[in-house]
C-alpha cells in the first residue's frame, strides 16, 4: 500500500501558475503510475494527468494540454503537477493517486489516494 500526501494548493488569479507536490511513501516492490485527478463542487472527479513509473510517459486530459505538466522524481518518491496559465475552470480539489496498473488509474480505480489539496482560481 502506498500513502500519498499532496501539497502546494491555493488560490491565484487567472493566468496565475501554482506546483503540487505529492509525496508517496510505503512502495510496494512493484513500481506504480501515478496521476492527477481533480474534482470540482457538483462534479464528478476527472483525471488530469498520469505518468508512467520511469517518467518516459505522460499522458494529459485535453482541458489542461499545454498548460499542466506532470512529472517525478524517483530519488525523492515525489510527484509533481506544475499548472501554469490557471482559469477559473481548474478550480477543483487535486488527488494524487497510484496504481501498479494504468488502466485502474486511469479510470479512477487506483489502490492508493491521498487526501487532496485545494486550488481556487479567481477571474
Amino acid at each position: 500500500q502506498v500513502q500519498l500526501v499532496e501539497s502546494g494548493g491555493g488560490s491565484v488569479q487567472t493566468g496565475g501558475s501554482l506546483r503540487l507536490s505529492c509525496a508517496a511513501s510505503g512502495y510496494t516492490a512493484n513500481p506504480v503510475f501515478m496521476g492527477w485527478f481533480r474534482q470540482a463542487p457538483g462534479k464528478e472527479r476527472e483525471w488530469v494527468a498520469i505518468i508512467s513509473p520511469g517518467a518516459r510517459a505522460t499522458w494529459y486530459t485535453d482541458s489542461v494540454k499545454g498548460r499542466f505538466t506532470i512529472s517525478r522524481d524517483n530519488t525523492k518518491n515525489t510527484m509533481y503537477l506544475q499548472m501554469n496559465d490557471l482559469k477559473p475552470e481548474d478550480t477543483a480539489m487535486y488527488f494524487c493517486a497510484a496504481d501498479v496498473v494504468w488502466h485502474q488509474l486511469y479510470i479512477g480505480s487506483a489502490a492508493s489516494w491521498g487526501q487532496g489539496t485545494q486550488v481556487t482560481v479567481s477571474s
